[in-house]
């Protein structure tokens, strides 16, 4: 991974509005090469837009947005940019390792290039020997991993996930959170994470950023580095992250609108 500038991702009072609706206000964001940052709101407070936002799937209507200094779409034509979906979102009469290497053969990677880079990226999510399996042969949680592995084939700098295990059982869910963070420690991508759950968002970042209700503003920005960089999963019982938990609650009951 080439070397990256201090700021990965800069938002500059950033809005976003449909019609006369405002979904996301004067959001100014800047996240630093390598931080794992969660966004955490109520539902419609526009945590899906932001993303989308970032990636250059959405214009802002107002502000300016900047990754390693350009523009969105030049991240994107860099395959410096990853991007995670709700649902795997797979090719169902694909292989799982025709899957994943998708945005490679658009690339226009030979095929056993291609072929390899998905070998060597299923291992990285524990789905090593799946490679010739058909998605639908799959638990949802290892198709999220196959989505996950996709995101990773070319290397990206930064990695966007949208609430990828929102749809998964506690147990399995508790899984990928430990794979999630294995995986960012290891390869140190810049990531924001989408995430309705405040265990999540305190056990997987390095700041939480709690945004209010519609339209979208940063109501509190949390700092998690005082928590062990590895985190097993009884860390969630500590003092420590029970406190900011609360925060992180407590920013969230600030951000509703009062009655």
């Amino acid at each position: 991974m080439e070397s990256l500038s201090p700021a990965a991702i800069e938002l500059t009072c950033v809005s976003l509005r449909f019609g006369h609706a405002a979904a996301l206000a004067e959001i100014s964001l800047t996240v630093k090469a390598g931080e794992f940052v969660s966004i955490i709101g109520p539902s419609g407070c526009g945590k899906t837009s932001l993303l989308r936002l970032i990636a250059g799937l959405e214009q802002p209507t107002d502000g300016a947005i900047r990754l390693f200094g350009g523009s969105s779409d030049e991240a994107r034509r860099n395959r410096r940019l990853g991007y995670v979906f709700q649902a795997p979102a797979l090719y169902p009469w694909r292989r799982v390792d025709s899957n994943v290497a998708v945005a490679l053969e658009i690339a226009g990677m030979a095929k056993a290039e291609r072929r390899e880079a998905a070998r060597k990226t299923l291992a990285l999510v524990g789905l090593a020997g799946y490679e010739r399996h058909y998605p639908w042969q799959l638990s949802g949680g290892m198709q999220q991993r196959v989505a996950i592995a996709r995101a990773l084939s070319f290397g990206p700098d930064i990695l966007l996930l949208d609430e990828p295990f929102g749809a998964l059982d506690e147990i399995t869910r508790d899984h990928l959170n430990l794979q999630v963070a294995g995986l960012w420690r290891r390869h140190g991508q810049t990531c924001v994470f989408v995430t309705h759950s405040i265990a999540e968002a305190v056990f997987l970042s390095t700041r939480v950023v709690v945004l209010s209700h519609r339209p979208g503003q940063v109501i509190d920005d949390i700092d998690c580095t005082s928590l062990p960089r590895e985190r097993p999963l009884s860390l969630r019982e500590s003092p420590e992250f029970q406190a900011l938990a609360a925060r992180v609650r407590g920013g969230l009951r600030a951000g509703y609108p009062s009655d």
